[in-house]
């Protein structure tokens, strides 16, 4: 029973494990107004976070800041471990390695097939082909797209594009997944979707997974943690939280 019990020691203590630290950061624009004020934030391996508020709270900001597109004007931000302003420049690209990123309109090559698209992320860190042949596959039958793998974009859903996006972020097996506004161009049966497969991913491979969304009814109902921001700070930190209306 000794190693049963050394492997939830250890599964118990990657759990506490920061992958996200936001430390009084601030980011303040040339026009003067901060779009992030003094925010403190931690978010621990594993954990599924949704990121809401309206336009101008912040939330874009913070996913460019996290990305490295931004640096903060003060404060320290670190992720999986790094120390995002001390990345020199050509450091930028392998930092990145580490995050799967979904986004609102998918982003893919439209003149590539799905087999392709997913396999052109594995392509830029130099996997070997006999690998991507295999992986490939894989990752698409996780996203429930293993028969559509010749099929171009122009001939898929919004939901399978975007099934698509999340496979082509998690064939690199990244710790983090970002995902900036994934149902904002999806309908409500695509969009549930696409959040049951994020939480599916999240309990079977312990991804962290930071979602920013305005779906209020998706937010409310899968009971997540969920940081509210308002005017560049952190106005609500909730488990099994909702969306809140704010004044």
């Amino acid at each position: 029973m000794a190693p049963v019990k050394n492997r939830k020691t250890k599964r118990k203590k990657e759990a506490n494990h920061s992958m996200i630290v936001l430390d009084n950061v601030s980011k303040t624009y040339a026009t003067g107004s901060p779009a992030l004020d003094n925010v403190s934030l931690e978010i621990r391996k594993g954990e599924f976070v949704f990121i809401v508020g309206d336009s101008g709270s912040g939330k874009s900001t913070l996913i460019k800041l996290l990305l490295r597109e931004l640096l903060p004007t003060s404060g320290k931000i670190t992720v999986n471990g790094q120390d995002v302003a001390k990345l020199k420049r050509r450091q930028v690209p392998y930092f990145r390695r580490n995050l799967g990123i979904v986004f609102q309109d998918f982003r893919l090559l439209k003149d590539r097939n799905v087999y392709e698209n997913v396999a052109f992320a594995q392509r830029i860190v130099l996997t070997p082909t006999k690998l991507i042949r295999k992986n490939v596959p894989a990752v698409l039958a996780t996203v429930g797209l293993a028969g559509k793998y010749k099929a171009k974009p122009r001939q898929l859903s919004g939901g399978e594009q975007q099934r698509v996006a999340v496979a082509r972020a998690l064939i690199n097996e990244p710790p983090i997944l970002l995902a900036d506004e994934p149902t904002g161009n999806l309908d409500p049966k695509n969009s549930w979707e696409i959040m049951k497969l994020l939480e599916k991913i999240n309990e079977e491979k312990g991804t962290t997974i930071l979602v920013v969304t305005h779906n209020r009814e998706i937010v409310n109902a899968m009971q997540k943690r969920v940081i509210t921001m308002k005017k560049g700070v952190i106005v609500s930190d909730e488990e099994k939280g909702g969306y809140i209306d704010e004044d």
